[in-house]
């Protein structure tokens, strides 16, 4: 997972140092979740609303898979670390963890004098 105990263990970009193996595990895990083009589309709509958070309801509609199949994919996303919920009465809200997006950009940016000039 990607979570705050991952973001205080993390060594820094991918370019600053060699991954050790349990870093590597979890973010293989967080990018497993996010090669699938479901789960990354489900994410985008999540992560872009407005507000912060979306309805599952609101989301099914955009796929052309069943209720089960999305949210198999969004039990996916969480236990990634990329995403939490809540049920409010018969519909489950789904929201991007703080932060969690920042920290995979961090760790793909490679610092300026890493880059190879063309």
């Amino acid at each position: 997972m990607i979570g705050q105990a991952a973001a205080d263990s993390c060594c820094g970009a991918l370019a600053s140092a060699p991954l050790d193996d349990e870093r590597a595990a979890e973010l293989a895990k967080v990018f497993k979740a996010l090669g699938d083009p479901v789960r990354l589309r489900l994410l985008s709509m999540i992560a872009s609303r407005e507000g912060g958070e979306v309805c599952v309801c609101e989301m099914t509609p955009a796929f052309d898979l069943s209720q089960p199949t999305i949210s198999h994919h969004l039990k996916l996303l969480r236990q990634a670390g990329l995403i939490d919920c809540e049920r409010r009465g018969t519909w489950v809200y789904y929201w991007v963890l703080p932060g969690v997006l920042d920290r995979l950009a961090e760790f793909l940016t490679t610092p300026q004098s890493a880059r190879v000039s063309g």
